[in-house]
């Protein structure tokens, strides 16, 4: 498919490019053009029919006209649209080689308060929508344009391209896309709408768009062995020790923590959800499962007094077992108000199974050994699930539902107790989870649980013994769960970025003090100018240093300000001020949100040498107040913390193993006296400030609190840290079954050594 261009852009054939990166170039044009073209008529074809449909649905004339008006525009102007962006394109790779120019509209030099004006309503909603379109395109295609850039970084002779600079890159195609667009002769509503068009339709394949560029670079020997594989490295200890020092520190730290009782020394979990982390086989085999479930019985039978032996019965086949199961599967799950209630737990699932087998063949069954201890198993799983499940969450009806298949599934596949790893086992576990005692009613997704729904109808309506029909569901399942997580993240950082401000604010904050302290010492100063030096000076240098960084010639200016005020108003060491030095000040005052009058006044008091009871009582009360009145900078940042008395050997410990935790750990707090439990994330905290912060599920912000006090609720056992081994809801439910059990096998043999000592 091929357009004819605009005679203004330059192009391949008439740019100053080497022979070889013509060619190259004009193998990624081709390439591009033609499926940038395809997407780009598909894009327009689906734009009509959206205005057109809303037209349809508009609610009065005029807006029905306006839609119909876009509408006609777009036909009419529709054949000049792909022709400019493909000409836009096409001068985009022909001056690769060109230096780099500004963003339009971006300063190149000081930009001053005169030249400062409102952005449009028009430039700001349509540079947000690109900005959005190219950020999302970025994130999802991270790998393939960095190895991009650098290939064209060869093409341009230069440096690897980043990927707002890559002329195929999502930030360019969009920019020229809009360019492109004016053509259409378009409002700005319509404007929008087309470029969320854009980016739903003509980039939704840009990922294999950008692949074939990178193999088609490789076909023309452009860096043909180039290869990346980023290092996902975990967040480690965020201290100041690094190498072997900081493992030593942190060893050392869980080995305090595990004397003292707290934690166990096991790796802490800081995925978003459960089974991101990897997973490992249960070691005990379903042969030493059933030898448990035999000593319980046993036990059981024991502590039984007079119990007979039960009656032998005729045995199910499996094959009818399974009969029977799967026509309990393939009932309507809300059958009428006469018909019988569905089983909603294993025991009623065996009793109705048992009924329907007695009613049959005119005597009682039983079920094999071999399907009785599956039946079993996994009645005690699903039973310490339901303990930590709250009751009137809708995942916990999914359970029930998911019972009858997971029966099925077990006596056929016994995979499912011993590994972690099984689509069944992860699907049930997804589905806990999203009603966990730990999550909250206000923190459910109401998406998950449609995803969940929709999975648990697919397995009940298909599974006839295929495990891929789970497979398949779980795999709807973790991708979605895998989006709420780059959700989280993305909401996350946003909070992080913010707590690392606030930090930076409180570090500034206490260098300015200690800058004050510093030029103070052997100084007696008046009180009210110690009051103005720890409040509007400290002010100026804390702005100095966010702004400039100690080594800036700004900041060691207000420095030698600083002891020049000192030495201005000392009461024993007098100085006089040098030159200059009220205007410097007032200048300075200004800066941080004071008005010419009040900079003035505390100006003059900086560079006179009078006691308090010298100044006029009246201007000191009235400046005094209008201090008082107004906000300081970072004054919410960082509230007065109660004294606390010092931590025990217990907190200390505590204190030092959080230190060595990573960002992301997750944490248990206990919220009542009945012991009802929310998860929150920490997702960063200070070792300099001590403040940390935690975030919810959704990556939502919930709290902050200083590592002190976290240290001390982990010593008295109000917060729990989660590990890998009991990050699963299922995981952690068949880890305690299997406690049960061996409790059960330790019974036994206690029970067994009491007999026989008796006889």
């Amino acid at each position: 498919m091929t357009f004819e261009h605009a005679a203004l852009h330059p192009t391949l054939a008439s740019a100053q490019l080497p022979r070889r990166v013509r060619r190259a170039l004009e193998q990624v044009y081709t390439l591009a053009a033609d499926e940038m073209a395809r997407a780009l008529e598909r894009m327009l074809a689906e734009f009509e029919q959206q205005q057109f449909r809303q037209a349809d649905q508009a609610a009065n004339p005029g807006l029905q006209q306006s839609f119909f008006d876009t509408l006609r525009l777009v036909r009419q102007n529709r054949a000049d649209l792909i022709p400019e962006f493909l000409s836009g394109l096409e001068a985009a790779l022909a001056g690769i080689r060109n230096p780099p120019s500004p963003p339009p509209g971006k300063a190149t030099g000081v930009l001053h308060f005169g030249e400062m004006r409102l952005v449009e309503d028009h430039e700001l909603d349509e540079d947000s929508v690109l900005r959005a379109i190219a950020s999302r395109h970025e994130s999802r295609t991270s790998l393939p344009l960095h190895l991009l850039g650098q290939r064209f970084g060869v093409l341009a002779g230069s440096p690897a391209f980043e990927a707002e600079r890559l002329p195929v890159g999502p930030q360019q195609l969009g920019n020229l896309f809009a360019k492109a667009s004016h053509v259409l002769q378009l409002e700005l509503q319509p404007r929008l709408e087309l470029l969320r068009c854009f980016d739903h339709y003509a980039l939704n394949g840009y990922s294999q768009l950008v692949e074939a560029l990178n193999a088609t670079l490789v076909r023309e020997n452009i860096l043909p062995n180039l290869a990346y594989v980023p290092i996902r490295a975990r967040p480690a200890t965020q201290s100041e020790l690094t190498g072997a020092a900081q493992s030593e520190r942190r060893e050392q730290a869980r080995e305090q923590g595990r004397a003292q009782g707290i934690g166990d020394g096991s790796r802490p979990y800081t995925g978003w959800f459960s089974g991101d982390e990897g997973a490992h086989d249960s070691p005990e085999s379903f042969t030493l499962l059933q030898e448990m479930l035999a000593s319980r019985r046993d036990l059981l039978n024991k502590f039984s007094p007079g119990s007979a032996e039960p009656p032998v019965r005729s045995q199910l086949s499996t094959e009818d077992v399974m009969q029977a199961l799967s026509r309990m599967q393939s009932t309507p799950r809300e059958p009428g108000p006469d018909a019988p209630r569905a089983p909603r737990s294993v025991h009623d699932v065996r009793q109705a199974l048992l009924a329907q087998s007695r009613q049959a063949r005119g005597q009682a069954a039983a079920l094999s050994r071999e399907d009785n201890d599956a039946f079993e198993l996994l009645a005690i799983l699903l039973a310490e699930i339901q303990r930590e499940l709250r009751q009137d969450a809708p995942g916990n009806r999914l359970v029930h539902k998911l019972v009858v298949p997971l029966l099925r599934l077990v006596i056929k596949d016994r995979g499912f107790f011993v590994q972690q790893s099984h689509p069944a086992r992860q699907l049930l576990n997804a589905v806990a989870e999203s009603s966990a005692t730990w999550v909250s009613e206000d923190e459910g997704d109401p998406q998950l649980n449609d995803h969940l729904s929709h999975a648990v109808d697919d397995v009940v309506a298909h599974y006839e013994g295929d495990t891929n029909v789970f497979d398949a569901a779980n795999q709807r399942v973790q991708q979605h769960l895998q989006l709420m997580a780059r959700r989280a993240e993305v909401a996350e950082r946003r909070h992080v970025d913010a707590a690392r401000g606030k930090e930076k604010l409180e570090l500034a904050k206490r260098r300015a003090a200690e800058v004050i302290a510093a030029a103070s010492r052997d100084h007696k100063l008046p009180r009210f100018v110690k009051t103005l030096l720890a409040n509007a000076w400290s002010d100026v240098l804390t702005l100095v240093q966010l702004r400039n960084g100690e080594d800036s010639e700004e900041w060691q200016q207000q420095v030698d300000a600083t002891t020049a005020i000192v030495h201005a108003t000392s009461l024993n060491h007098p100085a006089s001020p040098p030159p200059g030095l009220a205007a410097q000040i007032e200048h300075a005052l200004t800066l941080v949100g004071y008005h010419g009058d009040e900079a003035g006044d505390i100006a003059r008091r900086f560079t006179a040498n009078v006691e308090d009871d010298e100044t006029d009582p009246a201007s000191r009360t009235e400046l005094a107040l209008r201090l008082k009145a107004r906000g300081r900078l970072g004054q919410e940042s960082s509230p007065d913390k109660p004294d606390l008395p010092p931590r025990n050997e217990r907190e200390q410990a505590a204190y030092d193993m959080l230190r060595t935790l990573p960002f992301g750990a997750w944490f248990e707090f206990v919220t009542n006296q009945q012991g009802d439990v929310v998860r929150r994330r920490l997702s960063w905290y200070s070792p300099m400030t001590d403040h940390a912060l935690f975030v919810n599920q959704r990556g939502q912000r919930v709290g902050e609190q200083s590592l002190d006090s976290l240290a001390r609720a982990l010593a008295q056992g109000q917060v729990r840290i989660v590990t890998v081994e009991h990050s699963s809801l299922v995981d952690r439910a068949w880890h305690s079954a299997l406690g049960a059990l061996r409790n059960f096998v330790g019974g036994k043999g206690a029970h067994d050594e009491a007999g026989e000592a008796q006889a």
